[in-house]
């Protein structure tokens, strides 16, 4: 059986190729792609012929996935799945899984890097000092004491409370439907809108699909505090962007800490967030550790293994 890495996945080739070892000991042959391409037709040559194709966050249009016919199952190292266009498998005999949990604690922690970064005004304080220059004119504030807001308690959200409780922070949340273990330890469930107009720091944890995107938009981002810091490691598009940095720009809010976007980075130099200094921006980096792609590559290749085995796991519905 032919299964290809159609793209790099974090690691070098030989630690791919050790991760992977008990499916080529089985005799499967294992193609690794160490390069990131966007031209279709490279991607159209690098699944044709392949059993298997594993794929990250790069985007996968229909038409690259029905030039493989042979195609029998995909095994998607990531947790999101909305930049496949799995509709092309519609009707077609093919499994699909995720690499669901591999960047749990890895995305948590980046929220609290980002929150610490603006609520310490770490990014600019860096350069004035390097400059020989003091804080003068720069605010510190504490994360303890603070109402934080999360928006949404899967697995990451469900973290970020926690880590939050640790912090000494008053915890609220929404979410469709209510955990019991986050009540037990002090988390209160509030409506949207009540958690957008009484949180310090609103933390964006959802999946996009369509009912979460554009969920947070100019009318939702008016409710916060003027004082509030907006956090957003999930999905760009379920932020109105344009809107945020038109509320940074006037003060309607304190600041954001950005990880995700409208489109994968590099962004557009005229991108409106790139504009305002009260932002952090980093370039999509949550699920980025080193610990991470070690985890991420041992359950992609666990899924195929299981799958092989006709026990699929974290299998996707679509």
């Amino acid at each position: 059986m032919k299964i290809s890495v159609i793209e790099p996945l974090g690691l070098s080739e030989d630690e791919l190729r050790e991760i992977a070892k008990p499916i080529t000991d089985r005799g499967h042959e294992l193609i690794i792609y160490n390069n990131k391409v966007t031209d279709t037709e490279t991607l159209k040559s690098r699944v044709k012929e392949s059993e298997v194709i594993v794929l990250a966050n790069m985007p996968l249009k229909a038409e690259v996935i029905n030039a493989d016919d042979k195609l029998q199952m995909m095994s998607i190292a990531f947790t999101g799945v909305d930049h496949v266009e799995l509709k092309a498998l519609k009707g077609r005999q093919v499994a699909v899984s995720n690499a669901a949990g591999y960047s749990t604690s890895s995305v948590a922690e980046l929220t609290f890097g980002l929150t610490l970064s603006v609520l310490r005004n770490i990014v600019p304080l860096d350069k004035l000092t390097r400059e020989g220059k003091t804080k003068d004119g720069y605010s510190q504030s504490d994360l303890n004491g603070k109402t934080f807001g999360v928006i949404g308690t899967g697995a990451i959200g469900a973290s970020v409370c926690k880590i939050a409780k640790a912090f000494g922070c008053e915890v609220i949340a929404y979410n469709r439907s209510e955990k019991e273990e986050l009540k037990q330890i002090g988390v209160k469930y509030v409506t949207l809108d009540e958690l957008l107009s009484k949180s310090d720091i609103v933390s964006i944890h959802l999946p996009q699909n369509d009912v979460t995107k554009g969920l947070i938009s100019k009318e939702k981002i008016a409710l916060m505090k003027n004082t509030a810091v907006l956090i957003n490691v999930a999905r760009g598009p379920i932020v109105d962007n344009t809107a945020l940095a038109e509320a940074l720009r006037n003060g309607e809010i304190r600041g954001a800490g950005i990880d995700v976007f409208d489109n994968e980075p590099p962004l557009d130099t005229e991108y409106a967030l790139l504009r305002e200094a009260n932002a952090v921006l980093t370039p999509h980096i949550g699920f980025a550790t080193k610990e991470a792609m070690i985890r991420r590559a041992h359950i992609t290749f666990e899924n195929i293994i299981k799958w092989l085995d006709g026990e699929p796991q974290n299998v996707v519905e679509f």
